[in-house]
């Protein structure tokens, strides 16, 4: 399924660009005018297909994650070091993102038009921010797609459910199904997502000509470029800590497979067998992999911040350093509990947007999203991989300093 849908969005991709440059050539104003309209039916649909899954996915997915995370906390020394990696794990991609785009600058000059949005864009305030934080119903939050209220209402639920344990099991359990359901629906609406893709890129070659190539390569190479700087810093902790090179081998195989699939789930499997075979505890691996597949995505977060910036910047939008510091935490939250949503990223960037009033069609300038999704599946399994080593030997050193 994964290289078929591959297959049917890289046709998108390269039949997109194709129209877009005939129409380029060959039409005049009016004529791309009304072709752009046309095209612009099948993009604002997919983009309210996207909307209409936000509120109940956030919502069901992070409820469980919480529920589940407090419980795995609750199991012990292992469990807290864990979750205490991985939000600093956290904090270094997102942060990073931020960085590399600002040096980049990949949507720079790009000057799409804004409808005004750039004036609204630009008003920070950390008491409206403190004030909007905090839901007047939960009902309205969701009605409206305010992704912090509902992170806010999320949490509290999820920890209350964690806390009540057994007498909240079926409101547990419900919820999970919830989110099964929602999942499979999410699944529904990225099959539409090839025609989105040959509608938005056909429609921006066509209007903005050959140099929109150009700055989706810059934008590509970026990205990976980023990601490359995100191996060498998780790869030389690895190597601090581990004092040998063992896992640079045991990880190529499932990275090669994750990029190849653009699933980090399609290799873990073998990197559950790979880690073991280099001498970590199966009671390590065997904890710490499930969680940081639902809770250290450390390259899918990384895309959301670089993502995001990107759009601000082709929109010419200034976001002030507030606005930057609470995308940081609104993405560090949202992200967690979207393990096994398809391209859960581009939910997570779809949520985020409205909140910083960056026009909700910026998100079809990802539509080379799937070259991307391979580099950040990969860039999963190495800080998952990672995240395994620094935990064993942070409990390894606890045990001996118990014993001595």
């Amino acid at each position: 399924m994964n290289r078929k849908f591959a297959f049917w969005l890289i046709a998108a991709m390269i039949g997109g660009i194709a129209f877009g440059l005939i129409g380029h050539a060959w039409l005049n104003p009016p004529q791309l005018q009304s072709v752009s309209e046309g095209l612009g039916i099948v993009t604002n649909v997919f983009l309210r297909l996207i909307k209409m899954i936000i509120a109940p996915l956030v919502f069901s997915t992070l409820v469980a994650g919480i529920a589940h995370m407090e419980g795995a906390a609750a199991i012990g020394r292992v469990g807290g070091k864990t979750i205490l990696w991985f939000v600093f794990a956290s904090l270094v991609s997102l942060s990073l993102g931020l960085a590399m785009v600002h040096l980049l600058q990949p949507g720079v000059g790009l000057a799409l038009p804004t409808n005004g949005r750039a004036d609204i864009a630009a008003t920070f305030s950390l008491s409206d921010f403190v004030t909007h934080l905090v839901p007047r119903s939960a009902i309205e939050a969701m009605a409206n797609n305010e992704i912090l209220q509902i992170v806010v209402f999320s949490c509290f639920v999820g920890t209350a459910i964690a806390a009540a344990k057994e007498r909240a099991a079926v409101v547990l359990t419900l919820v999970e199904q919830i989110a099964s359901i929602m999942l499979r629906v999410t699944g529904y609406v990225m099959l539409f997502a090839p025609f989105a893709v040959f509608a938005a890129l056909a429609s921006t070659v066509a209007t903005q000509g050959a140099g929109i190539l150009a700055v989706y390569a810059k934008f590509v190479l970026g990205f990976y470029a980023s990601l490359i700087l995100l191996w060498l810093l998780m790869l030389a902790v690895a190597y601090v800590v581990r004092r040998d090179n063992a896992l640079f081998g045991a990880i190529r195989s499932p990275v090669l497979l994750a990029f190849s699939t653009a699933s980090s789930e399609a290799a873990y499997p073998q990197l559950l067998e790979k880690l073991e075979g280099i001498g970590l505890p199966r009671q390590i691996v065997s904890f710490v992999l499930p969680l940081g597949y639902s809770f250290n995505l450390d390259g899918s977060m990384m895309y959301c911040t670089f993502a995001i910036l990107f759009i601000a910047q082709a929109y010419g939008i200034d976001l002030s350093i507030g606005q930057q510091v609470m995308m940081l935490l609104l993405l560090m939250v949202t992200s967690k509990g979207m393990a096994g949503v398809p391209r859960a990223s581009l939910v997570v960037i779809a949520a985020a947007l409205p909140y910083f009033h960056l026009p909700e069609a910026g998100l079809l300038l990802l539509a080379v999203d799937h070259i991307l999704d391979m580099g950040r599946s990969a860039t999963n399994i190495v800080g998952n991989a990672v995240a395994c080593v620094v935990v064993n030997v942070w409990e390894s050193d606890a045990r001996q300093s118990a014993s001595g």
